[in-house]
């Protein structure tokens, strides 16, 4: 089992708020970079972003924070934006590296860090590439994904819970400070990297053929509810009401599905009387409805254990609609090893994960939960030296910020 995580020795500056910017140095800590995450005193505007723990603790900050180090400063005071400047542009082979999603603050441009530190790496995270702002739901309405999802009888657009956009951007923003930490091991040069929410969707959705078929379609593609585009794909409804999605992409999982279902005579005279060979994708697709008709009963005469005892056997294609309530029962069951427990600062617990990635089969830690300002006084001391009367003066005027109060209650916004 590995012990020391890859990116030991490496020190990240983070001052992004919200879900992109976070997620890139939540990637970075979790592979052992010490990431320390810059807040304003009080809190940034993602702090206590729902949902929120009984006690009012934000599960979302907790858990995309875990396992950096949180230091509060006045960003507003030229001492406290001194601060900052110094933390991104400190010396060392390992330090650096700065996230911001900070648009449109002169003191933090990047020509004054790049004059402190000409090697420093400075990933940037924009709404728009022209410094507009934006979120990944706006993004994601004008990236025309909301108008191809939802029912066939759907008129208006249907949006998606999952921050999509932001998540990749994110994973993007930790792949730029790699590559330029690589660079910069190579020339010694640093960079400044400039990502756009808006080129993330656009680069997904075009990257998946969709703006081309829209292209050739002169239009948009229709919608198709839950099946899948392209191929077989839809859920059924067990016996007892639990749902599942089945899905048959290659030709051997249609084998697959036919034999599970004993319907290898029936699709082999469906393929006759329609001139159709269900081998091919294409063909599953456009007779889908059809397919689904045949499947229904099946499904439907079974209940959710005899269905997927069936599939699992055959090799199916196939998944159960779940909750996530499920998952978290799972988890205190004790499967999903990726999954990990977060105890909150005031005491409670969240739901959190660890590293997706598994080197030598270990997704390592989950990280500890970060508490607003606590490392304030030993990131000072420790990357910038500074003595203890140093840090006291920073706290009388008030340029820092002392840890937050746990008995303190803030209303959630």
């Amino acid at each position: 089992m590995t012990t020391t995580r890859p990116l030991a020795g490496l020190h990240v500056v983070e001052c992004a708020s919200f879900v992109a910017g976070p997620t890139g140095g939540l990637t970075l800590a979790q592979l052992g970079a010490d990431v320390i995450r810059v807040d304003p005193i009080g809190g940034g505007s993602d702090h206590l972003r729902w949902p929120v723990a009984p006690g009012g603790e934000s599960y979302y900050w907790a858990s995309l924070n875990k396992g950096k180090r949180s230091v509060t400063v006045d960003m507003r005071s030229r001492e406290g934006q001194e601060l900052v400047l110094a933390l991104a542009t400190a010396s060392g082979t390992g330090r650096g590296v700065l996230i911001d999603n900070v648009v449109g603050r002169p003191w933090l441009a990047h020509e004054r860090l790049a004059a402190r530190r000409p090697d420093l790496i400075h990933v940037r995270v924009q709404g728009h590439p022209d410094g507009r702002p934006a979120v990944d739901y706006t993004v994601n309405a004008e990236a025309g994904v909301p108008s191809i999802t939802g029912g066939e009888d759907h008129a208006g657009p249907v949006n998606h819970v999952l921050p999509a956009w932001d998540l990749i951007a994110g994973l993007s923003v930790a792949t730029g400070v790699l590559a330029a930490l690589q660079q910069r091991a190579r020339t010694g040069e640093g960079a400044f990297v400039e990502l756009a929410l808006s080129d993330v969707a656009l680069a997904g959705v075009a990257n998946l053929g969709w703006l081309s078929e829209a292209a050739d379609r002169g239009g948009e593609r229709p919608r198709h509810g839950n099946h899948v585009y392209g191929s077989f794909g839809v859920d059924f409804a067990c016996r007892g009401g639990s749902r599942v999605m089945v899905v048959a992409l290659t030709e051997g999982q249609w084998r697959a599905l036919q034999s599970a279902t004993g319907t290898v005579e029936v699709f082999q005279a469906l393929e006759k009387a329609l001139r159709a060979d269900l081998r091919d994708e294409t063909e599953r697709y456009r007779l889908r409805e059809t397919i689904a008709a045949i499947l229904r009963p099946w499904f439907a005469a079974r209940d959710l254990d005899e269905v997927g005892k069936e599939l699992d056997a055959a090799r199916v294609l196939w998944g159960r609609y779940r909750g996530m309530a499920d998952l978290v029962a799972d988890h205190r069951a004790g499967a999903h090893r990726v999954l990990a427990d977060l105890t909150l600062p005031r005491g409670g617990s969240a739901v959190t994960a660890r590293s997706p990635l598994r080197f030598d089969g270990d997704h390592g830690p989950a990280g500890e939960c970060a508490e607003l300002g606590r490392d304030t006084e030993a990131v000072l001391a420790e990357v910038l030296g500074l003595t203890a009367a140093e840090i006291g003066g920073l706290h009388d005027r008030r340029v820092i910020g002392p840890p937050a109060d746990p008995n303190t209650e803030r209303k959630a916004r």
